[in-house]
């Protein structure tokens, strides 16, 4: 008996079903790497749905992708500092396959507009400002920007 019949809940459509189907393209045309990779999305978010008993919306699922695609980020910059460029270029790829099921990522300009643009809206120009500016931008481009690009684009606002 799967999750949907335990929890008498309608399972999403969508995002999920979207990756499954990636998932069967994957296996048909013998893309090993892609097929581990979306694979490792799916245990992932089955692990979430166990976790928290229910179906996740597309947005949770978009979140777990995030997170795993800001790990591949960590583990590449990692293997690069230790000079494990054959590990780094493998994260790299699995990285851009779950790059394909995020929404896409804006701009540095793009951030810096809707940061200087929140800013003023509440108000915040030291760097006691940070973390309700931080707080402020991240609702506004969730899932849209990485944090560590905003973080660093706040603090540097705050600090000139």
């Amino acid at each position: 008996m799967g999750l949907k019949e335990t929890t008498g809940l309608k399972e999403t459509t969508g995002l999920k079903e979207t990756i499954t189907g990636e998932m069967v393209k994957a296996a048909k045309a013998g893309e090993k790497l892609r097929l581990s990779t979306i694979r490792f999305l799916l245990a992932a978010v089955k692990n979430k749905e166990i976790d928290l008993r229910r179906p996740l919306t597309d947005e949770e699922i978009r979140q777990v992708a995030s997170t795993l695609a800001k790990q591949r980020r960590e583990s590449i910059e990692q293997f690069s500092k230790g000079g494990r460029a054959d590990l780094a270029e493998q994260e790299g790829k699995e990285l851009e396959i779950i790059k394909g099921f995020l929404p896409a990522q804006m701009s540095p300009d793009e951030i810096a507009v809707i940061v200087k643009a929140v800013a003023v809206e509440i108000n915040a120009v030291t760097a006691k400002d940070t973390g309700r500016l931080m707080k402020a931008v991240m609702e506004k481009l969730k899932g849209k920007a990485d944090g560590k690009t905003v973080q660093d684009m706040v603090k540097g606002m705050l600090a000139g």
